[in-house]
């Protein structure tokens, strides 16, 4: 069950802590392939200005294809990669 409530601006605040339901990376290169293979990125957390921590919805097939990237056997379409990694980092530079 997820942890949300209702904010005054009708936006609902949802905790990330809870690593059954979501994922969390620092690694840009994993983040990368996890895009490239359709997971959803929840959220981008960047409250240390040196590192972010990209924050991933646990869906079925997510800790396989983790496996699978750090194993060197996940297997990705150059471009699509190559997008998801100047989306990610378009993301990290656009609100600093």
């Amino acid at each position: 069950m997820q942890n949300t409530k209702k904010e005054k601006n009708n936006f609902e605040y949802t905790s990330l802590e809870n690593s059954k339901e979501y994922f969390q990376t620092q690694d840009l290169g994993l983040s990368s392939s996890l895009v490239s293979r359709g997971f959803e990125l929840v959220a981008l957390d960047k409250q240390d200005q040196r590192k972010v921590l990209f924050i991933f919805k646990r869906e079925v097939g997510i800790e396989q294809d983790i496996d699978d990237h750090w194993n060197g056997r996940l297997e990705i379409k150059s471009l699509v990669y190559f997008d998801a990694l100047r989306m990610l980092k378009n993301r990290i530079h656009s609100s600093e």
